[in-house]
C-alpha cells in the first residue's frame, strides 16, 4: 500500500533512486516561510467560512508556527520521499496534531499552494533588490560628488577619443542601475498576484473566499483566470530577464575596474578587502570580486534561456517540468544580491587616482576635437578644420609631441589663425568646461545632473 499523498490509485511506491529524480526539497525548502505563511493565511479563511471549526483552524495554524521554528532550530526532518516542502509541511503537521492537519488541504492543490509560494518569494525578493540598487546608486553619487573636477580620458573602441569627468564616467552607471530599479519596481504588479484557491486548476466546489486569501497575504491583485493562475511563470522569466540585465551592467562597471585597476591605466586602487593574490607570483593584487561579477552573468542569462525553454510549448495547466523554474530562480536571485552588495563594498573602499588621471589627460590627444572645434570658430569648415588637425597630430607622434607642446610657429604653419590663445583653449579643464549642453560632461551640467538624480532617490 502506497503511503504517498497520491498514492491511493497505486499499488506500489517508486524505487528510491526515482524518488530522488523527481524530489524538490533540496531546493524548495526555501519557500518555507512563503509555505507556512500561505497556509497560515488559507486556515484562516477555511474556518471564517466555516469549512472547519475555528478550534481547527487555530490548532493548524499554532502547528504551523511550531514547525516553521523547529526548521530554523534544525528539528524538522525532511524527506525525499515526501518530494516536496508542501507534502513534508503537511506530514510534520499530521504528526504534530494529528488527522486535523489533514483537513489544511481542503479546496487547494499543490498547484495553486507553489504558484502562491513563488510569487510571496519573488516579491519579497524583488523589493530587496530594488534597496541593494538604490544603495549601489548611493553609493556611485557619493563618488561622483567628490570627482565632478577629475578628470579621465573618455574611450571610444577603447581608444582615448575625448576628455570627460570622472563623475559623469561614473553617473551612466547610475542611470543604467535607475533604469533596471525602474524595471524591477514595474514588474511588481505582475508578480503581486494571488492564485491561492484556483485548485489544481479548475478552482474548488467548497466555499471558499480567494479575496479574503488574497488580503490576508497583503497581494495587491488576483488571477481572475484558475487556468491561468496555476500555469502563469512570465513573472519569473521576466524577474530573470531584469536580473540578467542588472547582471550586464555590473559586468561593464567591472570591465572598467578591472582596466582601471591594471598597471597600464592605474586609474584607480582597489581595496585588499576586495583583491586576492597570486599562489606563484608574489607581486600580483587581482581584481577577482570585480572579475567574478562579470562571470557570473553567464550564469544569470543561462537560468533565463532555460526558463524560456523549459516553457516553451507547455500546454495548460500545471506540468511536471515547472519544477524547473525554482532553482534558476533561487540561484539568480542569490547571485544577484551577493554581487550588488560586493560591488558597493568594491565602490566604496576604492581610490581614485586623481593625479594619474590628471597626468594622462595630458598626455595623449583627447583634445584634438577640441582644436578642430576651435578652428571651426575661426569659420574653417569642420572636414577641413578634421583634416588640419590630423596632420598637426601626426607631426606630434613623429616628433614624440602633444597638442599643448606644439611651438605657436609650428601650428600657423598649418593655419594662419591659430592664435596663442590656442594653448588655453587645448587645457582638459577648460575642454570640460565649453560642454554646456544638457547632460554633457561640463562640471556644471554634471552637478546639476547628479542633483537630478540625488531627487531621484
Amino acid at each position: 500500500m502506497s503511503k504517498k499523498a497520491w498514492g491511493g490509485r497505486f499499488e506500489s511506491n517508486p524505487e528510491s533512486w526515482v524518488d530522488a529524480f523527481n524530489a524538490s526539497i533540496h531546493f524548495d525548502k526555501n519557500l518555507i516561510d512563503q509555505d507556512i505563511q500561505g497556509s497560515i493565511a488559507h486556515a484562516t479563511m477555511l474556518a471564517e467560512q466555516g469549512i472547519i471549526e475555528e478550534a481547527e483552524s487555530k490548532q493548524i495554524i499554532r502547528g504551523l508556527k511550531e514547525i516553521q521554528h523547529d526548521y530554523y532550530q534544525d528539528k524538522l526532518e525532511l524527506s525525499e520521499s515526501l518530494e516536496d516542502i508542501h507534502l513534508n509541511i503537511e506530514h510534520a503537521l499530521i504528526q504534530k496534531i494529528g488527522q486535523v492537519g489533514g483537513k489544511l488541504h481542503t479546496g487547494r492543490s499543490r498547484n495553486d499552494q507553489v504558484a502562491t509560494d513563488m510569487h510571496l518569494y519573488t516579491k519579497e525578493n524583488v523589493k530587496s533588490i530594488i534597496d541593494l540598487i538604490t544603495s549601489l546608486q548611493n553609493a556611485i553619487l557619493n563618488i561622483a560628488d567628490e570627482h565632478v573636477y577629475t578628470i579621465m580620458p573618455g574611450y571610444t573602441h577603447l581608444q582615448r577619443a575625448q576628455p570627460i569627468s570622472f563623475a559623469h564616467h561614473v553617473m551612466t552607471y547610475f542611470w543604467m542601475l535607475e533604469r533596471d530599479k525602474s524595471r524591477f519596481q514595474d514588474s511588481i504588479k505582475r508578480i503581486d498576484i494571488s492564485p491561492l484557491g484556483a485548485a489544481a486548476l479548475s478552482g474548488t466546489t467548497h466555499n471558499i473566499d480567494r479575496h479574503r486569501t488574497q488580503e490576508l497575504l497583503n497581494f495587491q491583485n488576483i488571477y481572475e483566470n484558475s487556468l491561468d493562475a496555476v500555469s502563469d511563470r512570465d513573472y519569473i522569466v521576466e524577474t530573470l530577464h531584469n536580473i540578467s540585465l542588472t547582471m550586464v551592467h555590473l559586468s561593464r562597471f567591472s570591465e572598467e575596474i578591472i582596466f582601471w585597476s591594471s598597471n597600464e591605466a592605474n586609474f584607480v586602487t582597489l581595496s585588499d578587502s576586495f583583491s586576492t593574490g597570486s599562489s606563484i607570483m608574489p607581486q600580483k593584487k587581482n581584481p577577482d570580486m570585480a572579475e567574478l561579477i562579470r562571470g557570473k552573468v553567464g550564469r544569470t542569462t543561462g537560468h533565463l534561456m532555460s526558463m524560456l525553454v523549459t516553457l516553451k510549448g507547455l500546454p495548460l495547466a500545471y506540468n511536471k517540468d515547472m519544477q524547473e523554474d525554482k532553482e534558476g530562480l533561487f540561484d539568480s536571485i542569490h547571485t544577484i544580491k551577493g554581487s550588488l552588495r560586493i560591488f558597493e563594498g568594491m565602490l566604496t573602499s576604492m581610490t581614485v587616482n586623481t593625479e594619474r588621471l590628471h597626468e594622462t589627460v595630458h598626455q595623449d590627444f583627447s583634445n584634438a576635437t577640441e582644436l578642430a572645434d576651435y578652428l571651426v570658430e575661426k569659420n574653417i569648415p569642420f572636414r577641413e578644420a578634421h583634416e588640419i588637425v590630423g596632420k598637426i597630430v601626426l607631426w606630434c607622434i613623429q616628433n614624440n609631441q602633444y597638442l599643448l607642446d606644439v611651438p605657436l610657429e609650428q601650428y600657423k604653419s598649418y593655419n594662419e589663425k591659430i592664435d596663442a590663445n590656442v594653448f588655453e583653449y587645448l587645457k582638459p579643464e577648460n575642454c570640460l568646461s565649453r560642454r554646456k549642453s544638457y547632460g554633457s560632461t561640463g562640471q556644471e551640467s554634471v552637478k546639476h545632473q547628479i542633483k537630478v538624480a540625488k531627487a531621484l532617490l
